[in-house]
This record gives C-alpha cells, structure tokens and sequence, in this order.
C-alpha cells in the first residue's frame, strides 16, 4: 500500500514540479535524437543546463540549497563521464547530457543517479551483445582493451580504451541509457528505497 501511494505522489511530483517534468521532456528528446543519429543537440543540453540553473537561482531545493548545489551537480555529472569520454567509450554530447541531468538533481542525486546510469549501460550492452549474439567477442573486447589500458600506463602513455584495428561489437545510443538510469533512479529515491 505504501509502495502505491507512493507511486502516486511520484506521479504528482512529475506533474507538478516543473524541474523534474522538463527534465524527462529533455531526456527523451535527447534519446530520440540519439537513437536516430547517434548525436545529442548541443542546443539541447547547454539550454537544459542553463534552465536548470536559473530555475535552480530562482526556486532552490531547499532554503539552504540552490544554485551552487544545482552547479556542484552540473560539475559532479561532467567529471563522472569526462574520463569515459576521454578513453573513448562515449561522445561528447554523453557527457555533457549527464552535466545537464546534474544540474537538474544536483550534487546527491547526481552520484546516485551516475551509478544507476552505469548499471543501465551496462545492462543495455549486455542485452546488445546477446542480441547480436556476440558475448563472447565482448568480453574478449574488454579483457584487450584493459590490459592494454593497463600497459599503456605503464608505460607512460595516454591509454586509450579500444586498441587500433580491434573491432567493435557495435554502437549503443548511451542517452537512452541516462535517461532510463535517471528515471529509474528517481522513481526508487522517490519510493524511498534510495
């Protein structure tokens, strides 16, 4: 019974706060995009951001948390995701979308939701690599790819994470991935689980 009503004022707080609404608006906007062309608008996460911490300015999540909390989570979300896209395993526009999704939840919520997003990654790369039947090449892909990580350092040069002429098992639209991740978050913080 709990479980229900508190489903119900998730959907209330859906409804009503126009932080969390705009939010999931901008999520599937950006999952849309990436689905169809594997890029995420950049007009779509600057202005997300950019609502985010002015609305942020204007209403705070509490007296004593406003815009610096909405800005440590903007920075919280872009430094999680910043080293993946530097060894290259996800776009730019990955990033900064995961920056935007910060500065909505701000610093808390966006290492909570960070971690639910890479558990979402990482199911919908599993579940890819089944459908495509190529688990086996996947893991054989990520045992290469960290012991040549692993060497690279070593050896004092920049690693990189898919080694030169190893190919991929495929491509994932990684905003899904935050999006779901991020809901899936919200509606458990919102149960009281998280």
């Amino acid at each position: 019974m709990k479980d229900i009503s508190s489903l119900l004022e998730l959907l209330a707080m859906l409804l009503i706060n126009p932080r969390y609404s705009i939010l999931f608006a901008l999520l599937l906007a950006a999952s849309i995009s990436d689905c169809r062309s594997y890029k995420i608008p950049n007009w779509l996460t600057f202005g997300g951001s950019a609502f985010a911490l002015i609305y942020s300015l204007v209403v705070p999540f509490s007296p004593q948390l406003g815009f610096g909390w909405s800005l440590g989570g903007f920075a919280l979300g872009l430094s999680l995701m910043l080293p993946l896209y530097m060894l290259g395993m996800m776009g730019a526009g990955d990033v900064k979308l995961m920056a935007m999704v910060g500065a909505f939840l701000g610093m808390t919520h966006t290492l909570y939701a960070v971690l639910f997003v890479f558990a979402s990654g990482g199911l919908a790369a599993l579940v890819y690599a089944l459908w495509h039947q190529s688990l086996l090449r996947m893991a054989s892909n990520i045992k290469l790819s960290l012991t040549s990580m692993l060497f690279s350092t070593m050896g004092g040069l920049r690693p990189q994470m898919m080694p030169l002429g190893h190919a991929s098992v495929g491509k994932l639209p990684y905003a899904v991935s935050i999006a779901f991740g991020t809901t899936v978050f919200l509606v458990v913080n919102q149960l009281g689980y998280v």
